[in-house]
């Protein structure tokens, strides 16, 4: 399974030049590293803590952007 990658642009204005597949694939990479962080922290075997709210801004970056897609079709 892949992680969500750290790396790719996550500021709005980056992501409205993405097409709608990708948005969606970013959305399904974020939650699945957030389930796997989430399962860790049950574990105690979390180690950066501020993980999650990143994780969870960039889920919602993407579907702000997602549903200004729809709208403007």
């Amino acid at each position: 399974m892949r992680t969500y990658q750290k790396d790719k642009p996550s500021a709005a204005s980056a992501l409205r030049s993405l097409a709608t597949a990708e948005l969606e694939k970013r959305i399904r990479e974020a939650r699945e590293e957030l389930l796997q962080l989430r399962l860790r922290q049950a574990n105690g075997a979390v180690e950066n803590s501020a993980r999650f709210r990143a994780l969870r801004a960039d889920i919602a970056r993407c579907l702000t952007v997602l549903k200004s897609k729809s709208t403007n079709q």
